[in-house]
């Protein structure tokens, strides 16, 4: 018999997401990743300004933390957060380009170089932020996040139960994603996706 593709499950996914489950969220992820972007593309007309859209837009997604599993129709909130980031962004587009007609000697480059140093601001933030973590959660965040172990193998290592490894990764998360809410203007998804 062959294999079939494991079905989405959309409110697994929102359940498991909201206990801050980055595997299930990075699920709602790869399902609606590619729709985003084409949606976000025909309305800001630039590849670069949809993938950023596209990134901005699942991050407002994941912040709403334990209130992912209250969402009952995720195809169309999503989709009504697409609609709105675009709008708001073709906004900030036009006043940029005003901006770029009041200062004309603006560099090309100064926009990247402001992605560079946010990119670098937010992994020193987090690194800060999970040096604050109590010793288990702290432990618990290395083994599962960042050397990729499931939870019954850190449960393993750390003599603990499989539940009890969920519970402390729970409480990391939820204090990583408030500290990076509240220390940086702006978390990027992609160091969230490689981080988190």
């Amino acid at each position: 018999m062959s294999k079939h593709p494991p079905i989405f499950n959309e409110r697994d996914a929102l359940i498991r997401s909201s206990t801050g489950d980055s595997r299930a969220f990075k699920l709602i992820f790869d399902h609606y990743n590619s729709r985003v972007y084409t949606f976000a593309l025909k309305y800001l007309k630039s590849t670069q300004q949809a993938e950023e859209a596209t990134q901005e837009i699942f991050l407002k997604l994941w912040e709403k933390g334990e209130s992912l599993s209250d969402i009952v129709d995720l195809d169309n909130y999503i989709f009504t957060i697409s609609r709105n980031h675009s709008f708001d962004q073709l906004r900030r587009m036009k006043i940029r380009s005003k901006l770029m007609v009041a200062l004309p000697n603006h560099d090309d480059y100064t926009n990247e170089t402001e992605e560079t140093i946010m990119l670098h601001d937010t992994r020193r933030i987090l690194e800060e932020a999970i040096v604050q973590l109590p010793p288990q959660q702290k432990r618990v965040y290395q083994l599962c996040h960042q050397q990729g172990l499931k939870y019954e193998q850190a449960a393993a290592q750390m003599n603990l139960s499989a539940q009890t490894v969920h519970r402390h990764m729970k409480l990391a998360l939820r204090f990583l994603r408030n500290y990076l809410k509240q220390h940086t203007e702006l978390g990027i998804l992609i160091v969230f996706l490689k981080l988190f």
